[in-house]
C-alpha cells in the first residue's frame, strides 16, 4: 500500500538536528514543502527489521519539522512498501513500481532506502532517468555504485545512489580476514540465500578466504522459500569445515540457524549484516542463534555516551525496537535535510538536481561521525564491525543491541 503523509511534529532534538532550529523559521512558510520518498520491505520477513530502519528516518524528519523545517520547508514523506506476500519479503518488482511513483510525484525531492541491495539494483536505472537521489542505510552490494556498471544502474551518467553504510567489498573480505585471523580457522563452507545480496556477500567473502590461505570446502545456494536444508547441512557436515560462512537474510538464515544447531552445533557460524536483526533473533531463538558472528558495513556506535541521548529518545518515541541501522537511516536523512539545507541557502531552487549535487557535496556530522562520500556515492568510512550473538538473559530475546555483542573491528585486507 502507498500511503503519503506529513509527519507528527515531535520533541526538537538538541544538538545534530539542532542546526535546522537554529536556522529556521518560526513557521512554515506558505507553500513551502518538499517531499522524500521512503522505500522498505514493509511486508514480509524483514517488516520488523525495515519498521526500526524507517523509524530512524521518521525520527530525522519529525525533529526537523520541529524545529520550524528546513529553512522554512516542510518535509512531508512518501512512504512505500516492496515487500510482497508473494515473494515473502522484498520484491525488486514492486521496488522497481515504487521507484515510478516516487519518480512521477514532482513535490519529491530526493529519497530514501532501499533497505536490500537487490531493490537497489532494480530502483537505480529508474532513478537516474529520473534525476532522483536516494541514500540508502544498508544496502551493501558493491555493484550498485561500482563505476564499471555506470551503463546498467545510473545510465544518465550522474551518481544517484548513495550510502551511508559501506559495501560488501568491505564487509565480506572483513569477515574473511576475522574468521581467518582472530579465529584461526583454516577451512570453510560457504552457503548463500540466491539474493543479490547474498550471492555478493558469498563471492566477496570466498575471494578474501581463499586470499586468506583458507580452504573452501564448498559453496552451496539455499532456496530462501524452501522449509528443508538439511541434504545441504548433512554435505557441509561431511566435508567437516570448521567454519560455515551464510551470505543472506532471516528468511533463509532462521531456518538455516534452527537446523545448523541440530547438525552442526559445534563449528563456527558467520554471516553478513542480513543475520543481525530482530527478525533472526526472534525466529531461530536460543540456542540456535548462540556463538553466531556477524558483521555490521558501519562503526558501532550504540555504547558511545554521545549517542545514548538519542537512543533514549528513539525508544521514547518507537518503543524498544532499534536496529543498528536506525542509526544509519537517522543519518541518511540529516544528510539529505542538510543538502536541502544548504541549497536553500544558497538561493537555489530545491529541487531534485540541486539536492542530488548538493548531496554529492555533503560533510554532514552525524551519529556516526562526519559522513561524506566518494565520486561514486559511497561512504568514505569503510569500517567493518564484528558482533558475537551471546545471550543475555536478563534483556529481550530479541533486543538486537543487547543480544549481540560488539567483539571488535574486522581486520583490513592488505590489498
Amino acid at each position: 500500500m502507498t500511503t503519503r503523509r506529513a509527519v507528527l511534529i515531535q520533541m526538537p532534538v538538541a544538538a545534530i538536528a539542532g542546526r535546522f532550529a537554529l536556522r529556521a523559521r518560526p513557521a512554515f512558510a506558505a507553500g513551502k514543502r518538499v517531499t522524500i520518498g521512503i522505500d522498505m520491505p514493509l511486508t514480509g520477513s524483514d517488516a520488523e527489521n525495515a519498521k526500526f530502519i524507517s523509524n530512524g528516518a521518521l525520527m530525522a524528519v519529525d525533529e526537523a519539522n520541529a524545529a520550524g523545517g528546513v529553512v522554512g520547508y516542510h518535509i512531508d514523506v512518501l512512504m512505500l512498501d516492496n515487500g510482497t506476500a508473494t515473494a515473502g519479503q522484498y520484491d525488486p518488482a514492486q521496488s522497481a513500481t515504487n521507484a515510478r511513483k516516487m519518480v512521477s510525484d514532482p513535490s519529491v525531492v530526493a529519497a530514501l532506502g532501499p533497505m536490500m541491495s537487490g531493490s537497489g539494483k532494480a530502483m537505480a536505472p529508474i532513478l537516474s532517468e529520473g534525476d532522483l537521489a536516494t541514500i540508502s542505510p544498508s544496502s551493501t552490494n558493491p555493484d550498485i555504485t561500482d563505476p564499471k556498471f555506470a551503463s546498467a544502474f545510473r545510465p544518465m551518467g550522474k551518481v544517484i545512489y548513495f550510502r551511508t553504510v559501506t559495501t560488501d567489498a568491505y564487509q565480506g573480505p572483513g569477515m574473511a580476514n576475522y574468521i581467518a585471523e582472530i579465529l584461526k580457522a583454516k577451512t570453510i563452507y560457504i552457503l548463500d540465500d540466491s539474493s543479490a545480496y547474498g550471492i555478493g556477500l558469498a563471492d566477496a567473502f570466498e575471494d578474501q578466504a581463499r586470499t586468506n590461505g583458507m580452504t573452501v570446502a564448498g559453496r552451496d545456494r539455499l532456496d530462501p522459500q524452501a522449509t528443508d536444508y538439511m541434504a545441504i547441512l548433512s554435505k557441509v557436515e561431511a566435508h567437516g569445515p570448521e567454519a560455515l560462512y551464510f551470505g543472506g537474510t532471516s528468511e533463509a538464515g532462521i531456518k538455516l540457524a534452527k537446523q545448523a544447531y541440530d547438525v552442526l552445533p559445534k563449528i563456527i557460524k558467520a554471516g553478513g549484516d542480513g543475520v543481525f536483526s530482530a527478525a533472526m533473533l526472534k525466529g531461530a531463538g536460543f540456542p540456535a542463534m548462540e556463538g553466531w558472528y556477524v558483521t555490521m558495513a558501519s562503526p558501532y556506535i550504540s555504547a558511545n555516551p554521545d549517542v545514548q541521548p538519542w537512543i533514549a529518545r528513539y525508544k521514547a518515541k518507537f518503543g524498544p525496537g532499534l536496529s543498528a541501522y536506525s542509526f544509519t537511516a537517522y543519518d541518511a536523512m540529516l544528510v539529505i535535510l542538510d543538502s536541502i539545507r544548504r541549497v536553500a541557502e544558497a538561493g537555489k531552487p530545491v529541487n531534485r538536481s540541486t539536492v542530488r549535487d548538493a548531496i554529492q557535496a555533503a560533510n554532514v556530522k552525524t551519529l556516526q561521525r562526519v559522513v561524506s562520500f566518494d565520486k561514486n556515492g559511497d561512504i568514505a568510512n569503510k569500517v567493518i564491525s564484528v558482533f558475537q550473538c551471546r545471550h543475555r538473559p536478563q534483556f529481550a530475546d530479541d533486543d538486537v543491541l543487547h543480544q549481540y555483542q560488539y567483539v571488535g573491528v574486522a581486520p583490513h585486507s592488505s590489498s
